[in-house]
Order: structure tokens, then sequence, then C-alpha cells
């Protein structure tokens, strides 16, 4: 018997181990992988993306959207920048509030490993769970594994969701949730490249490796609920569609059959600019290359009809190109799914758990964290704020 068992070292398992062991409380950490914090090491390119000074609650999507905003007021972003100076990590702010590492991710684990030893958490790895019950003497939970039974008076799951497989991801927080009657809104691959098919697929793979800069949004139709606004970065071609991270930024909020609102000027007015040329004698494709990158701009006027120079164009055809240049449609087939997905959309609803502790409102000591949750951040360090500010509040509340 223990007081506590998290299973999933990822990052909110270990933020939540470490925060409950702090408290006195005594704690097993299960992890079915051969290391601890696989996701917190391949992230950032290997320097992890490790939080966002800029994570608020707007920076979310969820069915219920109010239900983070309690754990990421009580542990925000210079919380965890304070815990990872006090470990003397190296870091830089990239752009848009995002923190990296200097050297490696590897500082990370190696910190919250750190801070689980302190706290004398035991931590095992390579475990195999085979079932987990509730003990009808005194209502303690019972994790078997291959090797030993386990009890704990307060059981957490912080196994992620289905995102990226080939590190071990699973849906046994789902599994675990509705054996003891939670809900679990519909999983979707969020983060994630988008695929096409015919002739956008061809458009795509002759651009493979072009990037550019525009803003991104939905197409104005199908559900609203969460509809985002526009992300203006860069997006790139890929063999498959279109990736980089304004196309990362909306897959999130996408759904077949909606299209995407292209704006090839993010940061201008198309009209203005065409105008500003019109009197050229240059094709309308040299002129575009300008703005755009020369390949770009030459499929974008191929496939838009017949290109003549500037001076032939009427102000009414100009008008016409500005739109479509502000608002170049596509429709995805699909994404790459959980293989290339960032994170996981949807999962345990979050109506099912109270807000300030992560405990489920009809299983006194079962709580769920991190990326399991119906809570998903925008890409740049807000899904791991996520996990540090969940695992926070949830570590409180196991020791309380």
């Amino acid at each position: 018997m223990t007081d506590v068992i998290v299973i999933g070292a990822g990052a909110a398992g270990l933020m939540c181990a470490s925060v409950a062991g702090r408290q006195g409380r005594s704690v097993v950490l299960l992890e079915k992988g051969e290391r601890i914090g696989n996701k917190i090491l391949i992230s950032g390119g290997g320097r992890c993306n490790f939080t966002n000074r800029a994570a608020g609650p707007e920076n979310y999507l969820s069915s219920n959207p109010d239900f983070c905003k309690s754990a990421l007021a009580r542990y925000t972003p210079d919380d965890f920048i304070a815990l990872v100076d006090s470990h003397g990590i190296a870091y830089y702010e990239k752009k848009l509030g995002q923190l990296f590492c200097d050297h490696s991710s590897r500082d990370i684990v190696a910190m919250l490993e750190r801070e689980c030893e302190a706290s004398r958490v035991e931590i095992k790895t390579g475990v195999k769970i085979e079932a987990v019950r509730r003990a009808e003497a005194d209502g303690s939970f019972v994790v078997e594994t291959a090797d030993a039974s386990m009890e704990a008076k307060r059981l957490v799951v912080a196994t992620g969701g289905l995102s990226l497989p080939k590190l071990g991801a699973t849906d046994f927080a789902y599994r675990v949730a509705r054996q003891f009657g939670l809900n679990i809104l519909p999983p979707r691959a969020g983060l994630v490249p988008f695929t096409f098919g015919g002739e956008a697929l061809a458009f795509c793979r002759a651009l493979s490796g072009v990037s550019a800069a525009c803003s991104v949004r939905l197409e104005e139709n199908g559900k609203k609920a969460l509809r985002p606004p526009g992300f203006t970065e860069h997006f790139l071609f890929t063999h498959r569609g279109l990736s980089g991270p304004a196309m990362l930024q909306v897959s999130s909020y996408w759904q077949p059959p909606t299209g995407l609102c292209i704006n090839l000027f993010p940061d201008g007015d198309a009209r203005a600019w065409l105008k500003e040329n019109h009197a050229s004698g240059m094709r309308l494709n040299t002129v575009l290359s300008r703005r755009l990158p020369e390949r770009l701009a030459s499929a974008w006027c191929a496939a838009s009809g017949p290109t003549r120079i500037m001076r032939a164009y009427s102000p009414s055809d100009l008008d016409e190109l500005a739109r479509r240049l502000e608002n170049w449609t596509l429709h995805p087939t699909g994404t790459e799914g959980y293989t290339t997905a960032e994170v996981t959309v949807g999962g345990i609803d979050t109506r099912d758990l109270h807000s300030k502790t992560m405990e489920a409102r009809a299983v006194p000591g079962l709580y769920f964290i991190g990326e399991a949750l119906d809570v998903t951040g925008w890409l740049g360090g807000y899904n791991f704020q996520w996990a540090w500010a969940s695992g926070h509040a949830c570590g409180l509340a196991v020791s309380s």
C-alpha cells in the first residue's frame, strides 16, 4: 500500500509525482517504456519548447473552455521558468513567447527526475499494467502488473492521448476512464499536417519544400463552436499536402469537409499592392515573385488561368486577383493522423472532473491529467504548460 500511484512518466505524470512527494506522500510512478519523458525528449527538435510566456486559457481548445482556467492560473509559465532557473538550465526565447533549452530537452527530463528523487518518488520503468480495479473493502485502487500487485489510496492516470504511437501512445487513459464511467469525447489528431488528393495534391507535390508566410482560417461553414482565430505564420508544401506552423495550428480545429482559407498577403493589402504595380509591363507571376517564393508565384498564377502583363488587367480583374490571393481556398482530404500529430484533440470529458483537483466527480481518489483530457493547446509550448499546470494541481490535491 502506498499513498499515490501515478501511471505515466511523461510531463504531467512527472510533475504530479514530484509535487505529491514533496508534500510528504509516498508515491510510486509507473512507466511502461524503458525510459521516462519520451515525448519531452523529442519535442522542439530535441530542445523542448517547454512553455510559452503568453500561455492563458484563450490558447486552448476544449468543449468545456472554462475548465483549464483554474490550473493555469495556479501554476503559470513564470512558475515553471523559476523551476528551470533553480536547476541552472540555460534557455532562450525563439519567437512568440516560445522558450527552448539552449542545449537539450534531456535537461528538462533530468530536472524532473531530480525533483522526483528529492521527493522520494519511486520510479518504475518497463511496467506492463494488466488491470486496474477498485478494492471492495476500502475503496483503494489496485494496479495489477505482470510482476506484482500494487495498491494506493489515490490513482492518477497520466498516460496521454493517441498521438505519436511510435513513442508508445495508447488509449489506456480512455479505457480506464470508461471503466469507471467517465465520458470520452471523440479523439482526433491535432497539430498535424494536412493531406490532399487530386489536383491539389499534384500542386503541393510540385512545390514540396517551398515555404511562405500566410494567415490561415477555416472556411465559413460547418461547426462554429471551436472556430479559431486566423493564425499568421509560415506554411510548408510537402509531398503529401501542407504542413508548417500555420497549418499545424489550424489543424486542431479542422474537421472535414471544411476548407482552408489561406491569405498569401498576411501583412498587407493585396488590392493596394496590385494597384501599385498595375502600370508594370511585367507579367503577374514575375511581379508576385517579389512577395512570394518564385516557384509558388508561378504555380499559383498557372493554376489561376492565363497570365498576362500587369497593365492588361482591368480594375475588376485586380479585385478578383486580390480576393483570391487573400482567400485561396483548399479542401484537405484529411490529415497525416496520429503518426505525426503532436497532440490529441478531444478525450476525457472535463465535465466529469473537478477543475481544481483533476479528480473524477463520481469516483473519489481517481484523477486524470495532461493530454488525456479534452484540453488542447496551440503549437508553441502551450501543451507542456497544460501538463505542468494540471500535474501540479493534481499533485497538491492528492496530498490533501
